[in-house]
């Protein structure tokens, strides 16, 4: 169990979400480890109802694209207003746009991430939303994954988990994250613990004869064959960056 040290200030790493949802959170994000370092002001969460900044009477946020076609896209005149309170709450955060053609999330994007003040996350809806917000604010555009969901709710609650859990403090053991998959370009070795026999399958003898070295041997070994298997553009890409 990791020590969560007193901290009596603002939280050194912030998250604001502007969203037509603030209901769902915190949700997952208030479980386990990361609501314990929530809650011990390692970190913090904030939402913004886009919904505020809404036009007229009935706080009209969306309209039907334009040239045509389906659905709906947030509006800019919406959006500008609300990016610009948020920035007035987090000046020092980059603003992101959860997008499915936004750059990838990967473990050393969030560690960049994690390493500065925080983040300010729009979770879009609909269609999406204007690219003139895009363009004038700036907004740096992350997708997690080559698919679409119905809104950026969950995906704001990937990235923020997946930069929380590399805070100092959060997770405890620094050894843990350094041997995680992605962190040194390949993925995790085979996981073992007891009992060291289970329905006929046995733990490697090489993992229990206590020869440290070896067994750095076949970590490393069980983590290039798994990556060239399963992913071996992370091959290409670390052989590339060498």
């Amino acid at each position: 169990m990791p020590h969560f040290p007193a901290n009596d200030g603002r939280p050194a790493w912030q998250a604001l979400v502007l969203t037509l949802f603030p209901e769902m959170f915190p949700g997952p994000l208030d479980v386990s480890l990361l609501g314990q370092a929530r809650a011990a002001n390692i970190w913090s969460l904030d939402t913004l109802q886009i919904r505020d900044f809404g036009l007229g009477r009935h706080r009209q946020v969306d309209d039907t694209p334009a040239g045509g076609g389906a659905g709906m896209v947030l509006r800019a005149d919406v959006l500008g207003p609300a990016l610009d309170h948020a920035k007035s709450i987090s000046p020092d955060a980059p603003l992101i746009y959860l997008s499915p053609r936004g750059t990838p999330l990967t473990q050393s994007l969030a560690r960049d991430l994690s390493e500065g003040p925080g983040v300010t996350l729009l979770a879009g809806r609909f269609e999406g939303i204007d690219q003139r917000v895009i363009d004038a604010r700036g907004l740096k555009e992350i997708s997690i994954g080559d698919y679409v969901l119905a809104g950026g709710e969950l995906a704001a609650m990937v990235l923020i988990e997946a930069c929380v859990r590399l805070l100092p403090g959060v997770l405890g053991a620094a050894e843990s994250l350094a041997s995680e998959s992605f962190e040194t370009g390949l993925l995790e070795y085979p996981q073992y613990t007891k009992p060291r026999d289970w329905e006929g399958l046995s733990i490697p003898d090489i993992l229990l004869s206590g020869d440290h070295k070896k067994v750095a041997e076949w970590r490393r070994r069980q983590s290039e064959q798994l990556t060239a298997g399963r992913r071996p553009d992370l091959l290409r890409t670390t052989r590339t960056s060498k």
